[in-house]
This record gives C-alpha cells, structure tokens and sequence, in this order.
C-alpha cells in the first residue's frame, strides 16, 4: 500500500516544524509508556521469582507423563500430561509444564505415548448379578446346540458337588424354531436341577429335574407377568418367559454373604481392568448396599456406584421412599451413592414381549404388552419426579418408549424439579414421529451398543420379529444426536461382558466381529469415534448431573482416567475390540496396572 506525500508550504514551515516536533516527543514518551506498562507484569514477576515470593504449585502425588490425552474437552481436546493431587486433577497440559508438579515424593508414570482417556462409565449394569456370573456358566458367544451342550457338560463334570447348574448368555437364534427346549439340557445335566438364562435375561431354560421340583406341569397356569412355553400336546418345553421364571429360581439355594461379597470383589477387578471407573446399578445392587459398603471399608471398591431402588407396579408406597430416603441419607457421596428409582414398562423384542405399537411380524394381534398400567406409570413418574428422584424406564419396544416420553415431559413441566434428568433404559425401536422429542435436555437415552451386534445368531430375532419397516429405526444412536439428544452408553452386564470396547466398536461400525454386513447395519446410525467416547464418559456423568465433577480431563475434576494398550484413534475401527486399560486410576488412586 503506497501513502501519498504532502508538500508543506514554505511560508508554514517554521510553524509546521516547531508542532512536528512536539508531536514526536509527545509520541515518543506515550511509546515509552506503554512498553513499561507492557513489561511491568514481567519486571514484577522476575522481582517476586528472585525475592522467593512466588511458589511453585503443590507437589502432585501422581504425573502422568509423555502420553496422548483425549481430554473430552472441547477447549482443550488434546495434551500431553496430567498431574493429579488427591482425588482431583489440578493440571493438563504439556509434558515441560507438567514438571512444575514434581516434588520428592511424586510418583511419575511416563506413558510412552499411549493414549489417555477419562474413566469409562457403565450407565446400566446390574453389578451383583454380574460379579456372580463369573462362576457360572459363561455360554456367550455360543452358536449352536452342541457348543452349548458342550460347555455346560464340562462345567458340569468341573463341578460334581453343585446342587444346581447354572449359566447364562445363550441367544435364541441358537435353537431350532429360536426358542430351546429342555431336551438339550437334559442330555447334558440329567441328574440334578439345571437353568440357564438367556443373554437378555428374559428368559430361562431349565431341564426336566428343574420342573419336577418346580411342580410346572401341562396343569400349571402362566403366571400373570410371563409364560410357560408349551409343545402342541400342552406339556411345558423347558422355556419360561420373563416372570415365569421365577417358579423355578425361586427354589435355588441363594449365596451367602460370604460367597456374594468374593463374587463382588472379583467383578470389582473385572470393571477395573477394562477401564470402568463408574457404574450406574439398574437392578440387584439396593438390597446389598451393605456388601458395598464393606468392600469400601477394605478398600476393595475400585468402581464408584449409584445404585437405584427398584419399583413395580402399581408404583411407590410411602414404605418405599422411606426405605429410599434412609438408604439416601446413609449412602450419599462419590463412591457409593444412592441415588434414583428404576421402573420396568416391558419385556424384550426377541422373544416378543416388548410393548410395541402395531403387532409383530408373522404374530397377528400380538404386540406384547406393557407391564404397567399405563395411569399407574404415569402416577408413579410424577410422584416421584415431585420428590425430586431420578427415574430410569426399562423401555425397549416403540409404544413402551411413547408413554416413558409422555411421562418424561409431563413430569419435567409440572413436578417443580425441571433439573431432573431422567433415564430412559435400552430404546431399541422408537416410533418415528417420537425422534424430536429426545431433544429435551432432562430425557436421556441410555443405550447399550453390543445389544446391537448385527451378529446373526445374536439379531435375528429381533430383526424378524420388527419386521423391515421397523428395523430402519433400530437402536437409533444418531438420530437420537440429531435430534438434540444425549446419549449414556453402558453394558447391562450380565447380559453382555463389562468390557466396553466390542460395545464402542459396534457404536462405530454397526458390523458384527467378521465385519458383515460390509458398511454398517443402517449405516446411518453410525456413530464418530469421538462421539462414541462421549456417550461413554461426559455423556454418562451427564446423565447423572455430574458433569461438572468427573467425565472430562480438567483441572478441578476427578481423577479417574485410563490409559491404553493400543490408540484406539490409530488403528482400523476393527480392532478396536482387542483394547483394554493398562494403567486405571480412580480418585487419584491406581486401582489396576498391567504387567506393561
């Protein structure tokens, strides 16, 4: 840019130079000023650096060092080092800085480049079930009858002295006709009682010496909240559906507190070594506080829990909130919580007892059926809500998750704690005109992606029971994001392993373990690895009105943060499967290392 000259006028010359001049030097000294005011500030530090008044920060007890940090903060997504004083974190930042923390007694773990991540939280688990199916029989996975049959027959040999065999995760798509029979397990286990329970837990199959001491016979009528499958002569096959049961576990010998606390502290290692450091308990955990508790007090809790009460229809006694209120006031800080009520409004798509809103496919007028009435559920939401008690609905079929919504927003406009959020559990088929309504900020999706394994032995009963209009809006993740929503992904362990990762791969991919179908199951529910991670930590802590204590690497917040074996933002989506944590901390507290 070129600045065009101006000739002065002999005659002003004199004038013109004597205010020329006076400017200069009127210039000069504002110049000069404003250096120092800009200097002061670093003249000043210098001085207080040199007379000692400036301090260094505290000490840190643990530096984490040399890593690659996913923060899941958007003002800082990436660094290099956190330092970490008691339970919180007091700084993220580069490796130089991070040095600054450093005193005689602070443990440095140099991460080598690995990649840290904020603790993994597994916002629907039922932890004590869980914990003691580590002893049963583990059937997931399986494919066929005779890779069933074979596990439990080794089990069984395994454990001669057990009155009852026990085992869960079989998949319906296993048997013949989706449906087993107890001729299977009676091949197998023909001298003592046998029950296994499907990966959905909705349903059991037990043998011929389980319903001989259960007393089900042709006689024996469905109880009102499930069904005893029955062959075309009337005789039951082994199969019992939701509620029923119940006839037969209820004459299992129940573990001692000894064996329950052992099968806890094992499923505590579990979590741990995967990378869960937060677990909301949706069923089971309640009646055990006092195990928990335990585990605390020996320093055996390495997951921090909120744990629900349960509530069934027709809804809450004035008994119940007082038993809630009591386990409130005694169980109420960040390791062991009581907090919030879980309802079940259905059953489950694949053996077609979720509440769906026109009938299955191939089922003429049969649509399942909701487990409240529907003005007993709504009653019992706002109760609730009115008491400020988080709800969390088991809804799983379309008609099911309609009335959770319905519930949901009446309840956030009228109850007076329009700060609630409440859950809504699984929502794998929603009703196409129901999307926008996710975008409420006090309604939370909560899913579990490795209920959406496109595996065929795994899904395709589901997807034969939706029908191919339905399934287009099946486990709808991005939609749910589109619409405004928020996600909290978990695992509703047992029925799926506690282990995060297959569950973010599938969020990812939408393609089963060989890669089918190549692009995804509805692609378009596909999720972004960094939205994934999310829906795993901030998303999980937001669903709990945490998220300004923990989900996230920033100074001020908990301490609780993974690192990994491999960086799961280098590799093929497919392999994402194969991680796990080999360094988990909680509360500034490493709680799991591997031997790397």
């Amino acid at each position: 840019m070129k600045i065009k000259s101006t000739e002065i006028p002999l005659k002003h010359s004199r004038v013109a130079g004597t205010n020329l001049s006076r400017k200069s030097s009127t210039d000069g000294r504002k110049s000069a000023r404003s250096i120092f005011m800009l200097l002061l500030p670093v003249l000043l530090l210098s001085l207080l650096a040199i007379t000692g008044c400036v301090r260094k920060p505290e000490p840190a007890d643990l530096i984490i060092t040399g890593a690659k940090v996913y923060t899941v903060n958007p003002s800082q997504p990436w660094a290099e080092a956190v330092a970490i004083k008691g339970e919180q974190i007091v700084f993220v930042g580069s490796n130089r800085q991070a040095k600054k923390y450093a005193g005689p007694a602070t443990k440095i773990i140099q991460a080598e480049g690995r990649l840290l991540l904020p603790g993994f939280q597994d916002s629907h688990v039922h932890f004590v079930g869980g914990s003691l199916n580590l002893n049963l029989v583990d059937l997931a996975g399986t494919r066929t009858v005779e890779e069933i049959q074979e596990r439990i027959r080794k089990f069984a040999a395994e454990h001669p002295d057990l009155p009852w065999i026990q085992g869960r995760g079989w998949m319906y798509s296993a048997f013949p006709g989706d449906m087993p029979h107890k001729k299977y397990l009676d091949e197998v286990v023909p001298d003592r009682p046998a029950i296994m329970r499907c990966a959905d837990g909705h349903t059991s199959w037990v043998n011929s010496k389980a319903l001989e001491l259960a007393g089900i016979t042709r006689k024996t009528p469905d109880p009102p909240d499930g069904k005893i499958v029955r062959d075309d002569k009337g005789e039951p096959t082994g199969a019992l559906l939701e509620g029923a049961s119940y006839l037969v576990s209820r004459l299992i010998p129940r573990p001692t507190r000894e064996e329950k606390l052992e099968a806890l502290r094992l499923g505590m290692k579990e979590a741990a070594r995967w990378g869960v450091t937060c677990a909301h308990g949706l069923g089971g955990e309640f009646e055990d506080l006092e195990l928990f508790d335990q585990l605390r007090a020996e320093g055996s809790q390495t997951v921090r829990l909120v744990i629900t009460m349960w509530v069934s229809e027709p809804g809450p006694q004035e008994k119940d909130f007082q038993a809630y209120e009591a386990a409130r006031a005694k169980y109420n800080d960040r390791w062991l919580a009581v907090r919030g009520v879980k309802l079940m409004l259905d059953g489950v798509i694949d053996s077609g007892t979720a509440a769906m809103l026109e009938p299955y496919e191939g089922m003429k007028g049969h649509s399942g059926k909701l487990f409240w009435e529907p003005e007993d559920y709504i009653n019992a939401v706002m109760e609730l809500s009115r008491r400020g008690i988080q709800v969390s609905t088991h809804s799983i079929g379309d008609r099911a998750i309609k009335l959770t919504l319905d519930a949901y927003e009446k309840a956030l406009k009228e109850s007076g704690h329009p700060e609630l959020r409440h859950k809504i559990e699984h929502v794998e088929c929603v009703a196409a005109d129901d999307f926008p309504r996710f975008g409420n900020p006090g309604i939370i999706a909560s899913f579990q992606p490795l209920h959406a394994c496109p595996d065929p032995v795994w899904m395709s009963a589901w997807i034969k029971n939706v029908g191919p209009e339905r399934e287009q809006r099946a486990f709808p993740w991005k939609s749910v994001l589109k619409a405004g929503g928020h996600l909290a992904f978990g695992s509703d362990w047992p029925v799926v392993t506690i282990n995060p990762w297959p569950g973010l791969q599938i969020a990812i991919t939408r393609e089963d373990f060989e890669g089918k179908p190549a692009g995804g199951w509805i692609p378009g529910e596909k999720l972004t690895l960094e939205e994934a991670i999310r829906a795993y930590t901030i998303g999980g802590a937001y669903a709990l009105n945490e998220e300004n204590i923990r989900g996230s690497i920033e100074p001020g917040k908990l301490a609780d943060l993974i690192l990994l074996s491999q960086n799961i933002f280098e590799i093929p989506a497919s392999q994402i499967r194969h991680t796990y944590s080999v360094l988990t901390v909680v509360g500034g507290r490493i709680v799991h290392q591997s031997e790397e």
